[in-house]
């Protein structure tokens, strides 16, 4: 028997840093369209390019939840955080949240889908009417999802070449993640939650 994933309750905390009720809304609904391995699945199949704690069962999500807080941590910060509007933070939270949700596909696959940035754009134009977001607000977070990986906007094994990080904003997610996924960062995890 399948047990339900509790999707939503699984970000409670990080869906709290949003100020903005409709933004919350939204990241609920994305959240829940995310498939089920992404709750389950490590953030790396090798561990070759991630910390301690992204790996095995879950690491994909404490992955998230790193990139999340990093981005919080920053953003609550005067003199880093002054550079953006309340929405705009919200926005970057909402990108790094569903960064990663389609890593491995729509369906599962074996391994990652080097064009998993782009597959989150399609994800969100698939249903923007369920989203109540304007099209600059979905442009907003598909800008900033598919240019994640970086300067890592290649890959031998794909025709695909993702867009490099060039607004801020773009830069702000791509750091985060960036960030998240340094193997000298050690976060302590209890029942996948960041201890303080």
């Amino acid at each position: 028997m399948n047990k339900t994933i509790d999707k939503i309750m699984i970000f409670n905390k990080e869906i709290e840093y949003i100020k903005n009720e409709k933004y919350k809304s939204c990241i609920k609904k994305l959240i829940s369209l995310l498939p089920d391995y992404f709750f389950s699945v490590a953030a790396s199949s090798t561990g070759k390019y991630h910390p301690t704690f992204a790996l095995n069962e879950g690491g994909l999500v404490r992955h998230t939840k790193v990139a999340v807080r990093i981005a919080k941590e920053l953003l609550d910060n005067n003199s880093i955080g002054h550079k953006f509007t309340s929405d705009e933070k919200d926005l970057i939270i909402i990108s790094l949240l569903i960064h990663d949700g389609l890593k491995l596909g729509f369906e599962k696959e074996k391994y990652t889908r080097f064009d998993h940035p782009l597959l989150v754009g399609k994800l969100l134009k698939e249903n923007k009417e369920d989203l109540l977001l304007t099209d600059e607000e979905i442009i907003f977070i598909n800008n900033c999802v598919s240019s994640h990986m970086g300067e890592w906007n290649k890959n031998e094994y794909s025709n695909v070449i993702l867009p490099l990080p060039k607004s801020k904003y773009q830069r702000f997610v791509h750091m985060c993640d960036f960030l998240a996924s340094r193997k000298f960062l050690d976060v302590k995890f209890e029942n996948n939650d960041i201890i303080e």
